[in-house]
């Protein structure tokens, strides 16, 4: 493979260069402003209740269909991304957002659900984020679950940074102007972005890489490669509906509390840039152990979280929680792409990959809207939080018989592996006398 000014010069064995990580930093980048565009029906969701009818349930449906969006544009987007290159789907992703947060301000719960849904989800973020995940995976192979920890972020490093400013822009000139500010800035910035840093990447998807991987057709985990993945993709939706519900409705919990939105927004941040520098951790906890483990392990502290959410109402004791929570759930999305791009060949990365990311973004949508529409039913947020923990303990059974399968897989490979050194010296032993006499 040649090198290029943007690639460098080549390891014989490995892919990575510096400029793997500028491309990663600029993705991060990227993420962070294309997913700032939600976080501000988030932020000013009571107002947008009470400007779109008063029903929380609205402008938190809002939120869920930019996610579901999101999902569906991926697997749409990604084969697309793979033919086209990367570029075109993240310039027109940026556009559509843009579009979407001016479509939301028309007026009507329609225009918002039509503006988050379509543009913002399906063609917006919908080409933005999951082809970025394959197009990043293609720059690393010993680091990979690094750098898929560092680019998975940029929704963090939106939830961080953005809320409170969307609280002042809020506060001081509405949601409509401030959709509206957000969405010019974000897509100018996102297409410099893309111009100037992103790339072709060194290994290519239908040329197999040189990525880790079962053979087409073969086993994983010593079961039917369908069966694996159809696990997976029921425990991304899992583990994901609780994930998205204390992201989506911090700042209105902590009004109905009697603590102000402004520090609802700071919490948000707290959670947010907790996960953001938690995640780096979990992503080399994941290159050194796994991503199943990793999983499993960010999927237990996640339900803890759960559980002390349901039971605290001071607004220390919320920050407490919300800084545990930005640690558990943060490793969760980037180790479900580490496993797949793990256990299945390079090449149907470009659809694997965005189909276990609809699920994870699925589950944040209809995460988001249950605790919502629960809210609406009830009056409060407890019977939501009980319904998450509930969706947590499935994922935790569903993940937990992947990673004993994973180990039950890997001690029968080591027996095979055994076995077959064994034979090869017990035939070496009988070959001796014959290659002494041939000496002789």
């Amino acid at each position: 493979m040649t090198s290029s000014p943007q690639t460098g010069a080549h390891s014989l064995t490995s892919i990575e260069t510096r400029y793997s990580w500028t491309v990663a930093l600029a993705v991060l980048a990227t993420l962070g402003f294309s997913f700032g565009g939600p976080w501000i029906a988030t932020v000013g969701l009571t107002s947008l209740a009470t400007d779109l009818g008063g029903a929380r349930s609205v402008p938190a449906l809002g939120v869920s269909l930019a996610w579901l969006g999101t999902a569906l544009g991926g697997v749409v987007m990604g084969p697309v991304a793979q033919r086209y290159g990367i570029r075109l789907t993240t310039l027109l992703g940026a556009v559509m957002i843009a579009t979407g947060l001016s479509v939301s301000t028309l007026g009507g719960r329609w225009w918002l659900w039509i503006g988050h849904g379509l543009f913002i989800g399906v063609l917006g973020n919908g080409g933005i984020n999951a082809p970025l995940y394959v197009y990043v995976s293609c720059w690393f192979d010993r680091r990979r679950g690094s750098a898929l920890a560092l680019i998975s972020s940029g929704t963090y490093v939106a939830g961080a940074l953005w809320p409170p400013i969307f609280e002042r822009g809020i506060a001081l000139f509405g949601w409509q102007a401030t959709m509206l500010a957000y969405g010019l800035a974000a897509s100018l910035m996102i297409i410099v972005i893309v111009v100037i840093f992103f790339g072709k990447p060194p290994e290519q998807l239908e040329q197999g890489g040189g990525s880790p991987g079962p053979v087409d057709g073969g086993l994983v985990l010593g079961w039917d490669r369908r069966v694996v993945f159809l696990l997976l993709w029921i425990a991304a939706v899992l583990c994901c509906i609780p994930m998205a519900m204390p992201q989506s409705h911090i700042v209105a919990l902590c009004t109905d509390l009697g603590i102000t939105r402004a520090y609802g927004a700071a919490m948000l941040s707290m959670m947010l840039g907790v996960a953001f520098i938690s995640r780096q951790f979990w992503g080399l906890l994941s290159d050194r152990f796994g991503g199943l483990v990793t999983v499993l392990a960010c999927s237990f502290l996640q339900m803890i979280a759960m559980v002390a959410f349901s039971r605290t109402q001071d607004e220390a004791g919320l920050f407490a929680v919300s800084a545990f929570y930005g640690l558990g759930f943060s490793g969760i999305i980037p180790a479900y792409a580490l496993v797949i791009r793990a256990l299945f060949p390079p090449l149907e990365a470009a659809w694997r990959l965005p189909m276990v990311l609809a699920s994870v973004q699925a589950g944040m949508a209809f995460g988001s809207w249950t605790a919502g529409l629960l809210y609406d039913h009830f009056g409060f947020y407890a019977p939501a939080f009980a319904a998450g923990i509930g969706f947590n303990l499935l994922n935790l059974v569903v993940i937990g018989i992947l990673v004993a399968q994973q180990r039950r897989a890997a001690r029968q490979q080591g027996l095979a592996a055994a076995r077959q050194a064994a034979r090869g010296s017990r035939r070496d032993r009988r070959l001796l006398p014959q290659r002494a006499m041939s000496d002789g």
